[in-house]
């Protein structure tokens, strides 16, 4: 393998999504094996900034498909405008951050480029020409090494687990605009606005530490309930959430993320978007703090692969 690597360059609004340099660094090591190149892809309206910044972190060169009808995020019109690019330049291979809108991406575009997709690698080589990823299965129990026969090879990284490459200012080069190819799909979506992150907070999937809360929080011993609060299970809740302000406060002083467990966020001790595991957020991080987790396999399957993990539990089998 040879030939050039493409990296998608997830933003919103111009706001570069940390895993796309990540991506450009695992695609510089890689090409740096092969005596290949990397390319970013920018695609967009008023992206031009984070098109110039793409040289910083390692791209060869930069791709710019700019169209006022990419303002919005729409998979459909990004599918085809990636896909009409990739099918006339014949990338090697094309990395995307494993975020929300790359993964959803990367799925549709391997449909219509006829290849195949390896989702969430933590780890690549290169094996008798071809990429080989290392990605976690069976929730994390197990490390897999998955290769993809067929061309373009399409791979999404997770976040965090490619080390992120320092910005070169002196590196810079000449933005190649290019026309983008759009059909009438997605046409039909309007987006009315967007939901605000809370002020301050800090991203899960982007931390570095994070301080998580389970069901153990509840149990606060000696915090009683106001007299209003009767009701047993409102009680709970009450005392649960004295527990995770205790845990927010933590987080704070150490410049963490909050996260949970899916038993807390089913009681309703804490909203969804802190949840971490199989069916919430993978993180991975330098540092996770648990407290009052049991630690089930499906919330390990979220948080197998932090870097130093202390939990916090009366139970020694936690």
């Amino acid at each position: 393998m040879s030939a050039e690597i493409w990296v998608y360059i997830d933003h919103f609004k111009g706001n570069p999504h940390p895993g796309s340099w990540e991506a450009l660094g695992a695609a510089r090591a890689i090409a740096g094996q092969t005596g290949g190149s990397v390319a970013a892809v920018v695609l967009g309206a008023g992206c031009s900034d984070l098109a110039a910044e793409a040289f910083q972190y390692g791209a060869d060169r930069v791709l710019l498909g700019e169209n006022e009808a990419l303002d919005d995020f729409r998979v459909e019109l990004y599918t085809d405008a990636l896909t009409a690019l990739a099918a006339e330049s014949h990338p090697a291979a094309v990395f995307f951050p494993t975020s929300s809108r790359g993964r959803e991406l990367a799925a549709m575009c391997a449909i219509d480029l006829n290849t195949g997709v390896i989702p969430d690698a933590i780890a690549l080589e290169v094996e008798d020409g071809r990429i080989l990823a290392t990605r976690p299965v069976y929730a994390g129990k197990l490390l897999s090494k998955v290769r993809c026969d067929a061309d373009p090879q399409l791979v999404t990284l997770r976040t965090r687990a490619f080390p992120k490459p320092e910005p070169d200012s002196g590196r810079a080069g000449a933005v190649e605009n290019v026309e983008v190819s759009l059909t009438g799909k997605g046409r039909t979506v309007r987006v009315d606005g967007y939901t605000q992150p809370e002020a301050g907070a800090i991203s899960l999937t982007e931390a570095s530490k994070i301080v998580s809360g389970g069901r153990g929080v509840a149990n606060t011993g000696s915090v009683t309930p106001p007299d209003e609060v009767r009701d047993e299970k409102e009680k709970e809740i009450w005392r649960a959430r004295q527990g995770f302000e205790l845990i927010g406060e933590l987080a704070q002083v150490l410049g963490a993320a909050v996260g949970a467990s899916r038993a807390a966020v089913d009681a309703g001790y804490i909203p969804y978007e802190h949840q971490v595991g199989q069916t919430g957020k993978v993180v991975s991080p330098d540092l996770y703090i648990a407290c009052g987790i049991s630690g089930a396999i499906q919330h390990q399957a979220g948080m197998r692969t932090s870097k130093v993990i202390v939990a916090i539990n009366k139970d020694p089998d936690a």
